[in-house]
C-alpha cells in the first residue's frame, strides 16, 4: 500500500497523527485477536466434546436401536428453541438455553412399554445435537472475526506502520535538505553583499 503524502510540515503532521493512532491501537487489536483465538479453540473443544457424548450415547444404546423401528418419528417434534446472544471480544455469538418439545398424543396401551423412556431419550439426543450446532455456529463466527482481526494486525504491523514511518523519514530528509540549501543560499547572498560593500 503506497502512502500518499506531500513534502511539507502539514503532511508530515497528518502522517504522524495516523501513525500514533495505529501504534496506540495495535496492542488492543492484538489482545482481541488472542482472545478470539482462545475462544475459537474453546468452541472447537466443546464441539468435539459433544461429538464424543453423542458417539458414547449411541454406542451404549446399540442393543436398543433394534427397537427404534417401532418408534414413530412424528411422535416428538421441537416446538421452540430458546437462545440468547453473548458478546465475546466484540462478536455477537449465540448461546443455547434449551428447547421445548411437542409430544403427539398417543395411547400408552397401544405402544410398547419403553416408549416414554424413548421420548426422554430422544429429547436428550436432540438437546445435545442442538447445543452442538450452537457451538459450531459460535466457532464459525469467532473464527471469521479472528481472521479479520489477524488481517488487521498484519496490515498495521507489516504495512501501515512501517509505511508511515518511511514516509515521515522521507519528508524529514527533504525538509532538512531544503533547509540546508536555504541556509547555504543565504550564506552565498550574505557573502556577495559583504563583497559588494567591501568594494
Amino acid at each position: 500500500m503506497a502512502i500518499k503524502f506531500q513534502y511539507n510540515k502539514t503532511s508530515m503532521q497528518q502522517l504522524e497523527k495516523q501513525l500514533k493512532i495505529r501504534v496506540r491501537t495495535l496492542p488492543t487489536i492484538k489482545s482481541k485477536e488472542s482472545a478470539l483465538r482462545l475462544e475459537v479453540k474453546r468452541s472447537k473443544e466443546k464441539v468435539e466434546e459433544f461429538d464424543e457424548r453423542l458417539e458414547s450415547i449411541l454406542q451404549q444404546s446399540g442393543d436398543i436401536l433394534r427397537l427404534w423401528g417401532e418408534f414413530k418419528p412424528d411422535l416428538i417434534s421441537v416446538e421452540d428453541v430458546r437462545w440468547s446472544i453473548k458478546k465475546i471480544a466484540g462478536v455477537n455469538t449465540p448461546v443455547y438455553e434449551g428447547a421445548s418439545y411437542k409430544v403427539k398424543e398417543f395411547s400408552v396401551f397401544n405402544m410398547p412399554s419403553w416408549i416414554l423412556d424413548g421420548i426422554e431419550y430422544m429429547k436428550s439426543l436432540i438437546d445435545i445435537t442442538l447445543e452442538r450446532e450452537f457451538w459450531v455456529r459460535k466457532m464459525e463466527l469467532l473464527s471469521k472475526a479472528r481472521k479479520k482481526t489477524t488481517q488487521k494486525v498484519n496490515l498495521y504491523e507489516k504495512v501501515q506502520i512501517p509505511g508511515f514511518e518511511d514516509a515521515i523519514r522521507k519528508i524529514k530528509r527533504v525538509m532538512e535538505d531544503e533547509e540546508n540549501l536555504s541556509k547555504a543560499a543565504q550564506k552565498i547572498v550574505k557573502m556577495r553583499q559583504e563583497k559588494e560593500v567591501a568594494l
